[in-house]
């Protein structure tokens, strides 16, 4: 893609802004936004990270060592939703707000207030989720929310106050992931630069489109599903309780309509970062374009029609069996495709090996694990062996952090220094890939074979014959964890300080975004790029 520049104004406007902790509460700037983005989640990722540690130094050995299978519970349902809700999701935000007006010439996001309050809503959700936690050792209540994060029902109508603040806190986060995703629609559909139609739209950019019309179809379901329960467990209404009528599977039918595409919600901005990277590292144009994008249309229509092979185990008719079993084995054909323009455009191409370029190769292989051992899953015969195993962990593990928190930190490295102005540490960000990727393969591949072998999830305490694979995970669990800590030190060093990056940081980048200074002007476009 060629384009004409202009350069964009000074910030000598910037004295004009509050100070202190002021001018983060106000302000509306997409870039600052972003990173307080980017910062909550990086934070709300060791706290969800510190409560699994827990639970695997639990499963070191088997018996209970360390808590009581109550509180065990709690730790992996806040972890899981902590890991999706609070770090995941947002970090996929902020870099769409970094990055979104960069890369598409726009000079800010196009309803500013709304991208604040959408921020400001996250805190005090993650305040509620993890209150209760505190109140338990006032004595008030019986702590968090101990359901598993999917809160089936009829366990969550009967369960404790964790339960309630869990509910309030999904309601407050799906509201700030609804204002996000009109912003970044309306921000794609109406600030483009002139001459950027939308088939010439970064990928990136396609990525969180989908993305948002994902979650403005889906948040709304699981805000009712939750509504419903709510009623249920205060209002003497029986929605989900089969005593007085209702059917507990229905939960699952809400619940599952939300929660499967919020898989393709979370990965879908980060497949979309991934040809940007490849091609930089690779210097070759983007193979596929269009068959990328149309493949991520193809992913968000099909996401929304799979969800009951989520609960295969539950009683289903056999044609919905039949029917859920072949739709989601249908996703894998436009996942092949992005899969085969991924390593085509890496193909015969002047590839170099940065820490981003090792994060991305990373992640099409150890996602690629993912996507064959969720092709397993979806058959309905196997599902029967494998459904509530420890099998199901060690997928959407592969899915969600070798897929998604691994796509983040390839996204990280990538734009660390356009965002800062300074190179990172390369020595320091390679050892961070290498330990991050081995650990993360000793924690759960063992986590495949224990629970082909019939361990279920959830559970504090197993038999004997698990033992020697749990041990492995445990130590692998502990290793992945800490070299994190590298991961926030290279973050660190980088906005302190470092050398000088240029405006095109690498080497083989295309794009608008690398038009413009690292770091950027508080205001990017004050005068619109023309795409040529």
């Amino acid at each position: 893609m060629s384009q004409t520049t202009t350069a964009p104004h000074d910030t000598h406007h910037d004295t004009h802004y509050p100070g202190g902790i002021t001018r983060w509460l106000t302000t509306t700037n997409h870039k600052e936004i972003g990173s307080m983005y980017l910062i909550f989640a990086l934070i709300m990722f060791f706290v969800g990270g510190a409560m699994i540690l827990a639970v695997r130094a639990e499963l070191f050995q088997p018996g209970l060592q360390l808590m009581q299978p109550e509180f065990f519970n709690q730790l992996i349902g806040i972890h899981a939703l902590i890991m999706i809700f609070a770090a995941l999701m947002p970090a996929a935000t902020g870099f769409a707000n970094w990055q979104i007006p960069l890369m598409i010439g726009a000079p800010d996001m196009a309803l500013p207030r709304i991208n604040n309050l959408g921020f400001w809503l996250l805190p005090p959700a993650a305040i509620l989720l993890t209150l209760p936690f505190l109140l338990a050792v006032f004595g008030i209540g019986d702590g968090a929310l101990n359901t598993g994060w999917t809160m089936y029902a009829p366990l969550s109508v009967q369960g404790g106050i964790g339960v309630d603040f869990a509910i309030f806190s999904i309601h407050i986060l799906g509201i700030s992931s609804i204002l996000g995703s009109i912003n970044v629609i309306v921000t794609i559909f109406n600030l483009r630069a002139p001459g950027m139609t939308m088939m010439k739209l970064p990928i990136f950019a396609w990525g969180w489109l989908i993305t948002a019309f994902l979650l403005i179809a889906t948040i709304p379901v699981l805000a009712g599903a939750v509504t419903m329960l709510l009623t249920d467990r205060h209002f003497g209404t029986h929605f989900f309780n089969a005593a007085g009528g209702g059917d507990p599977i229905l939960f699952q039918h809400l619940f599952w309509f939300f929660g499967h595409p919020e898989v393709y919600i979370l990965l879908l901005p980060l497949w979309g970062l991934m040809p940007h990277v490849l091609a930089t590292f690779s210097r070759k144009p983007i193979y596929g374009y269009k068959a990328q994008v149309y493949s991520f249309i193809a992913i968000g229509l099909l996401s929304v029609v799979v969800w009951a092979h989520h609960f295969f185990t539950a009683g289903l008719p056999v044609g919905a069996l039949l029917y859920f079993m072949y739709s989601t084995m249908a996703i894998s054909l436009p996942l092949a495709v992005l899969f085969f323009c991924w390593i085509a455009t890496m193909w015969k191409g002047a590839m170099t090996f940065e820490t981003p370029m090792l994060f991305a190769q990373g992640f099409i292989i150890m996602f690629g694990v993912a996507g064959l051992t969720g092709l397993v899953l979806a058959d309905v015969a196997a599902d029967a062996q494998y459904h509530h195993s420890y099998f199901v962990i060690a997928h959407f593990h592969f899915a969600l952090f070798a897929g998604g928190i691994m796509g983040v930190m390839t996204g990280v490295y990538y734009w660390l220094p356009k965002w800062t102005g300074h190179m990172y540490d390369e020595k320091l960000g390679k050892l961070h890939f290498w330990l991050t990727v081995i650990s993360f393969n000793l924690t759960f591949m063992p986590q495949f074979f224990v629970g082909l072998a019939g361990m279920p999830r959830r559970i504090p305490d197993y038999a004997l014959q698990f033992t020697e694979f749990n041990a492995i995970s445990t130590v692998g669990s502990f290793i992945l964890g800490f070299s994190q800590l590298i991961f926030a030190w290279v973050i660190y060093k980088c906005i302190k300080g470092g050398e000088k990056a240029e405006g095109r940081v690498w080497e083989g980048a295309d794009g608008l975004e690398w038009e413009l200074s690292s770091p950027p002007p508080l205001h990017s476009w004050n005068t619109p790029p023309v795409v040529k």
